[in-house]
């Protein structure tokens, strides 16, 4: 099924149809699998810092090359309104790991915070259920060169990780440098086929492959440096009613960026790369379904792509990053091969990043904890009808919590967003609220938190985050004077 030209030259992969597979197993709705069949094992990728539209497939950018994950979206499973409930890397991760808010695991910030380890993570339960356990690549979180609990085999580079030239250390406290003018994405990708070629019997196994890619400087393979040299990005020029009803720090952000040699003066001609950077990942798609095919596995092994958080391209006025409840922040990519379910499959319910740990725990028949604030995406894949009516998007002040300080410019927020609705609070007060029409303003446009006539909708949307934020048991982080917030400081010595 899956082809490529020269795994040596690392040509770009062309796929063949799925139908010949699909003609070839039994699919059946999960949970009405055979007493016989043998745990499924269970593969993740997580990239960095990509929106949920950056794969060709999606449709917003279709001169993109990414032929092995528009495989996946056409013939897999695509969850076409995934989220993430904190728009940052690390906080996303601990969230995917843990199954639970950021402001429960306690990763609120980039920095050298632990997620709060009387929380069992999916690996740990996975582990203990008796599955070998792997990591590779971007941990992003505290102590990210010291094997975590929960795998078997770990393989992690220091915090962002160098696209060239860089060491990762290992589960046996060993180092593994890079070969000279390697480039990482490709590294991963091997080390990830490595793992799935280990002999391991009747023992189903996880990884966990974390990619650097696409996050800044944006800097893609040799191979693919030429890709889209033809391609400008468009203008985002906004009309000026979206920056008028914004906040007033959205709009001294995106009027700053605008004319900022830093900001999207840099950050246009630097997109083509970010997405050349994501050929290569596509390239390990493709090699890690076709090592699956060639060892027989695929017809019992979950592969689930899914990006760490969003990222804009000049929305709002001028914006770049990410770090905002809008709409390009917080929508990420998950798409799922699951030869366990009938496929393809568009699911339009809401599944969060949080989703995670619980889906992939029901599909091991592993119990799901009571800590865990997701749920299972499963059931959607029989019945699509029912699905969350709406989720809790958090994020904190950095400067209020890093010791270094760091983008003071975002404030606290919360918001809740229904199908239709999204509302935004700043619970310290310094900002008025945001609320858009997501069906009549789907790149909300128009904040119509100061109009009348949406009064009434305003206070049912602040009762229902009052609500999320009751049912999950929220406790505010606490703030540490001058800024700063430290692991034992959290979490005492754990």
């Amino acid at each position: 099924m899956f082809k490529t030209n020269s795994l040596k030259s690392r040509s770009t992969f062309y796929l063949l149809p799925f139908l010949a597979f699909l003609c070839c197993i039994k699919c059946t709705s999960v949970g009405a699998q055979e007493s016989e069949s043998k745990l499924p094992n269970i593969i993740f990728i997580i990239t960095d810092d990509q929106r949920f539209d950056e794969i060709a497939a999606v449709g917003n950018f279709p001169w993109m090359q990414t032929p092995n994950l528009d495989n996946l979206v056409n013939n897999g499973v695509h969850f076409k309104n995934a989220f993430v409930t904190t728009s940052l890397c690390g906080p996303s991760r601990a969230s995917f790991l843990t199954g639970t808010y950021a402001s429960r695991h306690g990763v609120i910030v980039n920095e050298h915070v632990d997620y709060d380890q009387e929380l069992p993570t999916f690996p740990l339960l996975l582990q203990e259920a008796g599955y070998h356990t792997g990591f590779i690549g971007k941990w992003h979180q505290a102590m990210h060169n010291r094997p975590r609990p929960g795998f078997d085999h770990w393989m992690c580079f220091w915090g962002q990780g160098k696209y060239f030239n860089d060491v990762f250390k290992m589960h046996n406290d060993q180092e593994y440098k890079m070969e000279a003018g390697k480039y990482l994405t490709d590294e991963l990708n091997d080390l990830a086929v490595s793992f799935i070629n280990e002999e391991r019997g009747d023992q189903p196994f996880l990884l966990y492959l974390s990619h650097k890619a696409p996050h800044q400087p944006f800097t893609p393979a040799p191979r693919h440096r030429q890709l889209y040299r033809d391609f400008k990005i468009p203008s985002q020029d906004n009309p000026e009613d979206d920056l008028a009803s914004k906040p007033a720090y959205v709009r001294e952000s995106a009027l700053k960026n605008r004319n900022n040699p830093t900001g999207l003066a840099r950050l246009h001609p630097q997109i083509p790369n970010k997405m050349r950077t994501l050929t290569a990942v596509d390239d390990g798609v493709g090699m890690i379904m076709e090592t699956l095919e060639e060892k027989g596995l695929l017809d019992n092994t979950i592969v689930i792509f899914a990006g760490d958080n969003g990222y804009f391209m000049s929305e709002h006025g001028g914006l770049h990053d990410k770090r905002k409840a809008y709409e390009a922040s917080i929508r990420i990519p998950i798409v799922m091969w699951n030869p366990m379910v009938q496929q393809p499959q568009k699911i339009e319910n809401m599944v969060l990043n949080l989703d995670l740990a619980p889906s992939i725990l029901e599909l091991a028949g592993v119990a799901t904890p009571e800590h865990m604030h997701g749920q299972s995406w499963n059931p959607l894949l029989d019945d699509d009808s029912n699905g969350r009516s709406g989720f809790l998007y958090e994020y904190y002040k950095e400067s209020d919590y890093r010791p270094r300080g760091g983008f003071p410019n975002t404030p606290t927020l919360h918001a809740y967003r229904t199908k239709d609705w999204k509302f935004v609070r700043y619970p310290d007060g310094d900002y008025e609220s945001e609320l858009y029409d997501l069906a009549e303003d789907p790149e909300e446009l128009y904040n119509l938190a100061k109009k009348s006539d949406y009064s009434d909708q305003h206070a049912k949307m602040a009762a229902k985050l009052d609500a999320q934020l009751e049912a999950i048991d929220y406790t505010p982080p606490v703030k540490i004077p001058g800024g700063g917030i430290t692991h034992n400081q959290l979490y005492g010595n754990n």
